[in-house]
């Protein structure tokens, strides 16, 4: 059964990434129980039992880092009244076209319309007005993982562009001076970047246009990846909000010199859809392959036996036990009806990092042999070795799988020194010098069909050292300018 079983097994899952990637992710999320988007409610999705363990066990990384950090958890309600939700103007006409209203019930009326958060600053920073008094109150580093809705007019695409976010990690924070807000952004990036780093993905960091920036800030960082369609996909931003919903709330403190200022704000938050990157980068032809830190199932042990071969069943779930007992997420695939090729199949399809084999073999020298789900290579270890081999091949498989998500994104970039001409029908990002204005950004997009999506701060790629804009001008900076989703 171990030898020629996989090649007389139909695959379960076979389709191009790169040729065909709508039909993949759609494909990978249904049949990998991620989500079912059966429910009819365009943008909104039932998220699986798989699925919610591989978000629940990314965002758990970066709880991690912000409490490292002194950041703690909270809640806020869902819902905010509009005498608080109009309070910061930029703030209310930017979101105010995509926030869901609550006007009553079916037999009453509300005094008051009710916003549904599409993001919680004017929720929180209402109740640090009331809390915030003295620089003894200061600073605050908070962070809440809610669900979050807003009326998307773009086309939806499960995990990554929605009317509920799922899982929406905001972290908000005030300092007593500029220089501490100024600081705490840096932290912030440093947070981000080790937390993009321990999924594997690669990022740009970018620094938005001011015509492009987070409503009612004075500027922001996002991180933002391509994706198998050449799209580009934002995975986070860090946002500098200086004083204006201080100002706006009045949110202020006694300073140690007497006087009441007003404190200076940073937010940042990341959602579902960098499981939907981690989903799209990683993954090949044949489904999904999980970062084993994140893999709801880090190790699937299947039973290379006939049903009336106890003993191997036995040795399979004693093995189970071992592993469990040193923090290791184990499923034994016992089912009866399907042979182990087309368990292999499956389990690769899953994503599964690894694969633990057992048969007549492995039980007769109480050992057990390991396959990688990124390629082709098996070893037989002692049960004694085997955690021990598989933090090995783990972190294999991690690197494996970073170079792989950095040829991607080599292949999905362009960069163009001076003639951005030739950068015409490219699917991908591209990366051209820009001098900075608005007028040079506006010809950049007419002319390549992509949007400035900001200037480039941090790059995985390297860069020439200067080009010429599209006015003409040798400049030291560059654009990163792709089509979002």
């Amino acid at each position: 059964m171990r030898g020629g079983e996989k090649s007389k097994v139909k695959k379960l899952f076979e389709i191009d990434k790169y040729k065909e990637f709508p039909r993949w992710y759609t494909e990978v999320l249904m049949k990998c129980d991620i989500v079912d988007a059966r429910y009819p409610l365009k943008g909104m999705y039932v998220w699986k039992p798989y699925g919610y363990k591989a978000l629940r066990n990314t965002l758990e990384i970066l709880r991690k880092l912000l409490e490292e950090k002194g950041h703690e958890e909270v809640y806020f309600p869902m819902l905010i009244p509009e005498s608080i939700f109009s309070k910061e103007k930029d703030f209310l006409e930017g979101f105010s076209g995509e926030t869901f209203i609550v006007t009553g019930t079916p037999s009453k009326k509300l005094n008051e319309i009710l916003y549904v958060r599409p993001t919680s600053e004017t929720v929180i920073y209402y109740m640090w007005s009331i809390w915030i008094k003295g620089r003894k109150d200061l600073p605050i580093k908070i962070y809440q993982c809610v669900n979050v809705f807003r009326y998307e007019t773009k086309a939806t695409h499960p995990l990554l562009r929605v009317r509920e976010i799922a899982a929406f990690l905001e972290a908000h924070t005030a300092h007593a001076s500029k220089e501490e807000c100024e600081k705490q952004i840096k932290e912030a990036l440093e947070v981000y970047k080790e937390f993009f780093n321990e999924l594997l993905l690669p990022y740009f960091i970018v620094l938005t246009p001011p015509w492009d920036t987070f409503s009612g800030a004075e500027y922001n960082y996002d991180f933002i990846t391509a994706m198998p369609d050449g799209k580009a996909l934002e995975l986070g931003s860090v946002i500098n909000l200086g004083q204006k919903f201080a100002k706006a709330f009045n949110i202020r403190f006694m300073d140690s010199d007497g006087k009441m200022k007003y404190v200076w704000q940073t937010c940042y938050g990341v959602s579902e859809r960098v499981l939907g990157a981690v989903i799209s980068i990683h993954g090949d032809n044949k489904g999904l392959i999980f970062p084993p830190k994140i893999a709801p199932i880090q190790v699937v042990i299947v039973p290379v036996a006939r049903p009336e071969d106890h003993e191997i069943f036995n040795y399979c779930r004693k093995v189970a036990r071992h592993l469990r007992q040193k923090g290791v997420r184990t499923h034994v695939d016992e089912d009866l009806e399907h042979t182990p090729g087309w368990k292999y199949y499956y389990w690769d399809m899953k994503g599964v990092p690894t694969r633990i084999e057992i048969g007549p073999r492995e039980l007769k020298t109480k050992s057990v042999t390991i396959a990688r789900r990124d390629v082709r290579e098996k070893i037989t270890v002692p049960l004694n070795q085997a955690v021990e081999k598989l933090r090995e091949v783990w972190s294999k498989i991690e690197f494996n799988l970073r170079e792989k998500a950095l040829e991607h994104l080599k292949k999905m970039t362009k960069i163009v020194k001076e003639d951005i001409n030739k950068a015409v029908g490219f699917k991908g990002l591209i990366v051209v010098p820009w001098c900075g204005k608005e007028n040079c950004a506006d010809e950049i997009e007419s002319t390549i069909g992509k949007g400035v999506l900001g200037e480039i701060v941090e790059s995985p790629l390297t860069l020439p050292s200067k080009g010429k804009c599209i006015c003409g001008s040798i400049v030291r900076k560059f654009a990163l300018c792709g089509v979002t989703y």
